[in-house]
């Protein structure tokens, strides 16, 4: 090996140098388009009564000012939403197969004073009535309905990520410029890539529950659909930029497409595949709770209840349930990757 030797200037020779400049004319126009691109939408989008609104509560918050619009509605909502509901009620008329002598673990039946609103046949005018009514006073009764509801939204999840999983391994693998068989394969899975994930899980799911009804169905469906288009387009992308030289070697060898690119290509994207399901559980986990609004299983369904009826404790619980559950599950997924990296 010859290295080349450093160039030495003449021991008389005057040296000069300049740096170019870091902004052009034509930095400055684009930087004015964009600025102007800014302006436009930020007022279409009511983004300078935003600042405006979000400036009157900070001087709300530091007594600059009397009132602010967004600090009384955040308060308002506040103090409906504390403290969240724990304990859950019901008449026991209304139980047909309660066994008064084998309660449920904790729970107790009490007497309430009900105020009830009648109508008087005889005057056809409605009068109000108090009567005594038993209940069934459970005191995490309520804890015990969410953590039921965030089970079955957490197996919405998980079952939305393995559908995402076994559709996108395949669509990788021809969405990959150099393992897809030809241009035509690979055209045809990056669309069906991009198809998968223009349409969002809550348009997706508005028609699968025509389909099949509601329930976890429709739920497991969108989601499963709408991640594959993620993952299929991250395991592609993976795949291509995977280190040459481990491939080119067992290439030179004699190894297929197929063990190429299980044992250079793998141990190489293994753990970005990892990170890349488990944020998608993660996602779908949160976004089960949306779809479950329109009918698709899980606490969406309780939550969107809830607020109906303006029952913000309990809204307020079902947030607490979604926030420790997203937790515990990105602790989880952590500790997995770690183990494989």
């Amino acid at each position: 090996m010859n290295p080349r030797p450093i160039p030495v200037p003449p021991k008389d020779a005057r040296l000069s140098w300049h740096l170019d400049q870091p902004f052009r004319l034509k930095h400055l126009l684009i930087a004015t388009l964009l600025l102007a691109l800014l302006i436009v939408t930020g007022q279409r989008t009511d983004m300078d009564r935003m600042v405006l609104m979000t400036t009157e509560a900070v001087g709300n918050l530091i007594g600059l000012n009397d009132d602010s619009q967004v600090v009384r509605g955040l308060s308002k909502v506040a103090n409906s939403m504390w403290p969240p509901v724990l304990a859950s009620s019901e008449e026991v008329a209304r139980m047909n197969d309660l066994d008064t002598s084998h309660l449920p673990w904790f729970s107790r039946i009490e007497s309430r004073e009900t105020i009830r609103q009648q109508l008087n046949p005889d005057t056809l005018q409605l009068e109000t009535t108090t009567e005594n009514v038993d209940v069934l006073y459970r005191p995490m009764g309520y804890v015990q309905t969410v953590f039921v509801k965030m089970i079955e939204t957490l197996e919405i999840a998980l079952w939305g990520t393995l559908l995402a999983v076994s559709l996108s391994i395949p669509l990788a693998w021809f969405a990959a410029s150099n393992y897809s068989p030809n241009r035509v394969t690979y055209t045809v899975a990056r669309g069906f890539i991009s198809l998968l994930r223009s349409v969002p899980e809550l348009i997706v799911a508005l028609f699968l529950v025509l389909a099949y009804g509601f329930g976890p169905i429709a739920g497991v469906l969108a989601l499963g659909l709408h991640a594959a288009g993620f993952l299929g387009k991250f395991y592609a992308e993976d795949i291509e930029n995977a280190d040459k030289h481990p491939q080119e070697a067992l290439e030179a060898i004699g190894a297929g497409k197929i063990k190429t690119l299980w044992y250079a290509v793998m141990p190489q994207v293994l753990p970005q595949y990892v990170a890349y399901t488990a944020y998608i559980l993660d996602r779908n986990l949160r976004m089960a709770t949306v779809i479950g609004l329109v009918g698709a299983g899980g606490i969406g369904q309780e939550l969107k209840g809830r607020f109906d009826l303006y029952d913000y404790g309990h809204v307020m619980t079902i947030l607490i349930a979604i926030f420790l559950f997203v937790f515990v599950l990105d602790q989880i997924s952590a500790r997995i990757r770690a183990r494989m990296i």
